[in-house]
């Protein structure tokens, strides 16, 4: 599968003395070959939170863009298990031996050939979004389960989901990437094939969740959202009084197309433009693929 997307980041530090959030690309960095995604959060409350984030954050993406230099060529898990045990092993050298270690969460997020992987860890989520007409047929044809005591609670029934909205302990995961723990964190990972174009997918730290709900969300991803910096600019606003760094990377799937229509078109822009019978045809096609 060959993709083209768009992308828009956020990036805010809310209230918080520092920035623990880190995501690749940078924030305002997406480029039109970009088919990875990543973001972290670093543990709040314990010294080092932004270094776990960022160390893990950019030895993904190099040990990544090292072992699968096209970026739309084959990925597999075990790439992917290489790379976060390289993540771990950098994170490992940066270990500040305070008994509260520094950690962070993952989201992941990989287009590729056979289409989609995605990973996580702690309770930052990525979504994957069809967009309907309204937010009552918009649908979240997926999102990652938080690894958190609160979402624990709620699946033996200890809790509510209303008493989990303002549940005390609700920032405490139950995964996340530490350095030299005795048993490395495992991530969950799935893959899909079953996507098309006008599909968004949305990486986010917990903190744009504070005060989101799932209609919210809907509503912001359908048509009626409107374009995908309208989308940007919504959840931004939505954010801006919450108490945690909140940051995201939005991506809109703007066309899908097999190996052999994404030869047929590597053919038609290297056409000879000079052929007048066909440039008002070709040069259509390239715009629509360029």
């Amino acid at each position: 599968m060959k993709f083209k997307l768009k992308a828009c980041s956020i990036y805010e530090q809310g209230p918080r003395p520092k920035q623990e959030d880190s995501i690749y690309p940078p924030h305002n960095n997406f480029r039109n070959s970009d088919r990875l995604f990543i973001l972290c959060d670093g543990m709040g409350g314990h010294i080092g939170g932004e270094i776990a984030s960022n160390s893990v954050c950019e030895s993904l993406a190099k040990s990544i863009q090292q072992s699968c230099p096209d970026p739309e060529g084959a990925f597999t898990d075990e790439d992917f298990k290489n790379a976060l045990i390289s993540a771990f092993n950098e994170l490992d050298k940066l270990d500040n031996g305070e008994t509260k270690k520094m950690g962070t969460t993952l989201t992941f997020l990989k287009f590729h050939e056979d289409g989609v992987t995605i990973a996580h860890i702690g309770d930052s989520r990525v979504y994957h979004i069809r967009p309907g007409i309204s937010s009552e047929t918009t649908k979240i044809l997926f999102q990652t389960t938080d690894h958190s005591l609160v979402n624990d609670l709620l699946k033996v029934g200890e809790i509510t989901p209303e008493e989990a909205k303002n549940f005390s302990q609700k920032n405490i995961i139950t995964r996340a990437i530490q350095p030299n723990t005795e048993r490395r964190t495992r991530a969950d990972l799935c893959k899909t094939s079953d996507v098309k174009a006008g599909d968004y997918f949305m990486l986010c730290s917990d903190g744009i969740l504070e005060q989101m709900e799932e209609n919210n969300l809907k509503y912001i991803f359908s048509e009626r959202g409107g374009e995908i910096e309208n989308k940007a600019d919504m959840i931004t606003k939505l954010t801006m009084n919450n108490r945690d760094n909140h940051s995201a990377w939005i991506i809109k799937v703007e066309s899908v197309f097999d190996t052999d229509e994404a030869n047929n078109v590597k053919q038609i822009n290297e056409h000879d433009d000079t052929n007048t019978e066909s440039n008002g045809f070709w040069g259509f096609v390239k715009n629509i693929f360029k």
